[in-house]
């Protein structure tokens, strides 16, 4: 187990995305992930004095209980997580993935109703606790991103290890411009979109929350968006892959969605009427990251990306939207994907996925590497 990248990344989402001190209990949320690495993050919150709550899950367990799920019995699940929520200060997940199709039979109205009924221990979650979530390397996974089983983890470790510290410092300009923004307007090919964000606020994402990170985000006044987004990139929610998704907007709510498995496109956005709705906008910039693999948690912060999220707002940077959805799509306007631009307050903010004002060029790949 003396693998000195586990000791490197424990020490990471221990020390610096979740702070743990003495005294701190920690919940260490595990799926489909090695024990060893388990072990390396309960001895690290054990020296620097804190408590490791440890949970262990398989996502074809998690299959089963969402298959015969009811309202009795996950009101009793609910109720039991959020009980042991309640008694952690943070909170890691380590979420492996050897199917990321797993969960794609179980019936829509099954996963509504758990994910419905389950909202409050998110929400208690994201709002009461540190927490850090971050997905862990597998075959599966390096499928995805094309790549071979080792090459794939030698990236993941470099992602999910870079300089955080410097990308904090370097994305404060852009968290101050989004704070005082009102108009954003978003080109590429098939994408004519145009929002309000005037007095939402931003919040930078420099490791704190998620690994890997590197985005800034806000979200549109729930009314002001209007226009069309044509997303270049797959995304896969509730087990099922959508690719080419157009998303029409009329005073802010979606009125048309297609792309691929149209049906369960809508059939999702039509979970309440708060998922056609956006709750969050954002713009990634890690520099590690170019190609889209279908996992969002690495999707949402490709190089020159941004996303838009039906679905929930976030209690930071709040429209006010409330869904049992958060469903980030993902948008690359880097020039190899066919380019685009940004602008905030007719301003030129970001072309073909690179920052043009002086004090955002510290967010281009060149200067956000650690070897530079």
């Amino acid at each position: 187990m003396n693998d000195s990248r586990f000791i490197k990344l424990a020490k990471l989402l221990v020390e610096y995305c979740c702070a743990i001190k003495t005294g701190d209990r920690i919940l260490i949320d595990v799926m489909d992930s090695p024990d060893d690495f388990a072990i390396q993050l309960m001895r690290t919150v054990r020296s620097v004095g804190g408590i490791p709550i440890v949970d262990i899950k398989h996502s074809k367990l998690t299959r089963e209980v969402m298959l015969e799920t009811n309202a009795a019995h996950s009101k009793l699940v609910k109720e039991i997580d959020l009980f042991r929520m309640r008694k952690v200060q943070a909170y890691i997940a380590v979420r492996g993935s050897y199917n990321s199709s797993e969960t794609s039979d179980v019936p829509t109205d099954k996963m509504q109703l758990y994910t419905k009924t389950m909202k409050p221990v998110l929400d208690y979650r994201v709002n009461k606790t540190r927490w850090v979530v971050l997905r862990w390397p597998t075959a599966s996974m390096a499928q995805s991103a094309n790549m071979s089983t080792e090459a794939f983890e030698d990236f993941y470790f470099k992602v999910c290890t870079m300089d955080y510290p410097k990308m904090a410092n370097a994305m404060k300009p852009l968290v101050k411009r989004m704070m005082k923004a009102d108009k954003v307007h978003i080109l590429g090919p098939g994408t004519d979109l145009s929002f309000s964000i005037k007095g939402i606020g931003a919040k930078g994402c420099n490791g704190k929350l998620n690994i890997p990170d590197g985005e800034v985000f806000s979200c549109p006044i729930k009314n002001s968006v209007n226009g069309v987004v044509q997303f270049n990139t797959p995304t896969v929610y509730a087990g099922v892959k959508f690719e080419n998704i157009r998303l029409e907007f009329k005073d802010g709510k979606i009125i048309k969605a297609t792309g691929s498995n149209e049906r369960k496109l809508n059939e999702i956005l039509n979970t309440d009427p708060g998922a056609r709705y956006l709750g969050e906008f954002s713009l990634g910039f890690n520099p590690y990251i170019e190609n889209p693999m279908c996992d969002i948690l690495f999707d949402e912060k490709i190089s020159g990306s941004l996303h838009l999220t039906p679905g929930q707002a976030y209690k930071v940077a709040n429209n006010g939207n409330k869904s049992a959805i958060h469903w980030d799509m993902v948008l690359i306007q880097r020039k190899e994907w066919g380019g685009g631009e940004v602008w905030f307050d007719g301003e030129l903010i970001r072309k073909d996925g690179l920052f043009i004002p002086g004090d955002l060029k510290g967010l281009n790949p060149e200067n956000l590497k650690s070897e530079n």
